[in-house]
């Protein structure tokens, strides 16, 4: 079932030679709406397939998106979203956070899903790219000691664990060999924890009544709170601050723009991620002091927080520069939770 949404400029933007006909996977999603927003922007030519499971679309409304209704698993309904497309963006897919999903579907919809959309984007005779999501799952970054150099996605070892990392692992396999085998032109983009507008304000692992829960040896510090909340700086046991690298889903989104119609990232894998990791102690007290929340210092055994990521090929292949740091954020988050515009569609 096609549906065009309103406000399409299509035949007005035709005669611009830089237009490119894009097709977004999962457009209903935090990331893909606000993909769709971007293209539009720039002028692109922006088709959604749209899943009956997921099909929020009223966030859409205005952006002059054609929508397609379909699912992965089936044949005909990639092959029909999939006609007359230039550039794929292969966001689409099971996941931790929108289930829940069984194995099966992990992998009908990740893994076959991916071998149809590949199928289907490989006959478009005009096809120019297809930019297929995948996950910092991929990594095995909690381990003892924390890791000890930064993640890059050519150099540190994929270990997934668990069917939604097993099943982007075989994605990327499989765009892997259709490089190979058949030249299809894959860029392979790496998410790491995305966080939308007025998410990171509301990070769980910032606050005690959370990591109470999950880390026992703070039960105490709770008791002293008197049930009220506090914020953390979480250090190991050798007094180091946790350390973590996450992402805007702006930032996000401008690496994937930027991936548009780049030869240089053709046949290439990308681990997207802000401008910089972020550090508890850098991040507790500036939290407390924009929310007026205490905050208190604790020492935690088990596997610590502490990785970040290489982003070098994106600055110099891509050509992006992220732009939310986890101070812009946080004053972002909590400007939007006042009810003022940031600029992003919203997340839920």
């Amino acid at each position: 079932m096609r549906r065009a949404a309103r406000g399409s400029r299509y035949t007005a933007l035709e005669e611009r030679e830089d237009i490119m006909r894009t097709l977004v996977t999962g457009i209903t999603g935090r990331i893909g709406a606000n993909l769709a927003a971007a293209l539009r922007e720039q002028g692109h030519q922006v088709r959604g397939l749209v899943w009956a499971r997921d099909a929020r679309v009223e966030k859409l409304e205005g952006l002059g998106v054609e929508l397609e209704y379909g699912s992965l698993t089936e044949p005909e309904d990639v092959r029909r979203v999939v006609d007359g497309i230039e550039v794929v963006y292969h966001l689409g897919g099971a996941f931790q956070g929108g289930g829940p999903f069984t194995t099966d579907e992990y992998f009908d919809i990740n893994v076959r899903g991916t071998y149809l959309m590949l199928e289907a984007a490989r006959a478009q005779p005009n096809l120019r790219q297809l930019v297929f999501a995948s996950t910092d799952a991929l990594y095995e970054k909690y381990i003892p000691g924390g890791m000890a150099e930064p993640i890059h996605p050519d150099h540190t070892p994929r270990r997934p664990r668990g069917w939604y990392a097993l099943s982007k692992s075989l994605g990327e396999e499989l765009c892997s060999g259709y490089v190979r085998s058949f030249r299809t032109p894959v860029t392979v983009v790496r998410f790491s924890l995305v966080v939308g507008a007025g998410e990171i304000a509301d990070f769980r692992q910032f606050y005690l009544s959370h990591l109470k829960e999950t880390h026992k040896g703070l039960a105490p510090l709770w008791e002293q709170s008197g049930g009220e909340e506090r914020l953390v700086i979480m250090r190991d046991t050798e007094g180091r601050s946790w350390r973590k690298h996450i992402a805007d889903v702006r930032d996000i989104v401008g690496a994937c723009v930027a991936a548009l119609g780049k030869e240089a990232a053709i046949g290439q894998t990308f681990q997207l991620g802000g401008p910089a990791p972020f550090t508890w102690e850098e991040v507790i007290p500036y939290l407390s002091e924009r929310t007026g929340i205490p905050y208190v210092d604790a020492r935690s055994g088990g596997m610590p927080t502490y990785y970040e990521y290489d982003i070098t090929k994106v600055r110099e292949l891509l050509g992006y520069e992220p732009q939310f740091d986890i101070r812009r954020m946080i004053d972002d988050a909590l400007a939007f939770k006042r009810g003022e515009q940031i600029g992003v569609l919203p997340t839920k």
